[in-house]
C-alpha cells in the first residue's frame, strides 16, 4: 500500500486529496506547514510527497531542498502560480514534477501513478561489470539501490537524475534528443516539456562533474541532444 504525505496549509485541499487517495487504498499523512511536513518526511520514507510551494513557517521549495539532503522520495510541487520560473525553480530544488492549482484530482492521481511506475521500472543496462554495479571512469552506480559514487564518494541524486545517468552511461556515445529522454525517463504520458531535461542534466552535472561548465561525462551535441562520453575517450 502506497504511503503519501500531503503538505498544504489549505485544509479543504488536503481533505479532498486525502479522501480521494484513501478511496484508492493509499495511506495518507497530512501536514499544514513546512516545518511539520519536513519533520514527517524525516520520520517516514513516503512513496510520494505532494508539497505546496506557499507554506507557513517554511516554504515548499526549502522543504523540497531539505528533503533532498536525506531522501530521493518522489515530490510533486503544488503551486497556484503558473509562471515558468516557479516551475523551473521547483525542479531545480529537486522536485520530480509540478501541478498548478486549481487542479483536477484525477490529474494528480495520474501524475502520481506515472512517477511511482517509473520509479519501479528498470532502465535497460548494456553492461554491468559486477552484479548490481555499473562503473565508468571515476563513476560507479549501484543499480539496485539507485546510488551514485564519484571517486568512491556518494553523491545524493534524485530518482530522475539517477534514471538519466543510468540510461546515458549504459549507452555510451549514443545521442538522445531531449524529447527522447523525456519519453524514456519520464514516460510518454508526461505532460511537461523538454526544458525539464535541461534542468535535470544541469543539476546532474553539478553533482558528478569537477567542472560542470566543461563536463567530462555528460556531453551536449548542440542542436541534437545529450550523450555520455565513452570512458575510452576521456
Amino acid at each position: 500500500m502506497a504511503k503519501v504525505l500531503v503538505v498544504d496549509d489549505e485544509k479543504m485541499i488536503v481533505k479532498g486529496i486525502r479522501f480521494s487517495l484513501m478511496q484508492e487504498g493509499w495511506e495518507v499523512d497530512e501536514a499544514y506547514d513546512g516545518e511539520e511536513g519536513l519533520n514527517k518526511a524525516r520520520e517516514t520514507e513516503y512513496d510520494m510527497v505532494l508539497l505546496d510551494i506557499m507554506l507557513p513557517k517554511m516554504d515548499g521549495l526549502t522543504v523540497c531542498r531539505s528533503i533532498r539532503e536525506f531522501s530521493n522520495m518522489p515530490i510533486i510541487m503544488l503551486t497556484a502560480k503558473g509562471e515558468d520560473m516557479d516551475k523551473i525553480m521547483g525542479l531545480e530544488f529537486g522536485a520530480d514534477d509540478y501541478i498548478i492549482k486549481p487542479f483536477n484530482i484525477l490529474e494528480v492521481k495520474a501524475r502520481m501513478k506515472a512517477i511511482m511506475r517509473r520509479n519501479t521500472k528498470p532502465v535497460p543496462v548494456q553492461k554491468e561489470q559486477e552484479e548490481g554495479f555499473l562503473e565508468s571512469g571515476e563513476l560507479k552506480l549501484d543499480t539496485e539501490n539507485e546510488r551514485v559514487f564519484v571517486r568512491n564518494r556518494e553523491v545524493n541524486v534524485t530518482a530522475k537524475e539517477f534514471d538519466l545517468l543510468h540510461l546515458l552511461i549504459s549507452n555510451p556515445n549514443k545521442v538522445y534528443s531531449r524529447d527522447k529522454l523525456l519519453e524514456l525517463v519520464w514516460g510518454a504520458d508526461y505532460p511537461g516539456d523538454a526544458r525539464t531535461v535541461d534542468v535535470h542534466i544541469r543539476r546532474l552535472r553539478e553533482k558528478i562533474e569537477d567542472n560542470p561548465s566543461v563536463p567530462k561525462y555528460v556531453q551536449t551535441k548542440w542542436g541534437v541532444g545529450y550523450y555520455y562520453r565513452n570512458e575510452e575517450d576521456y
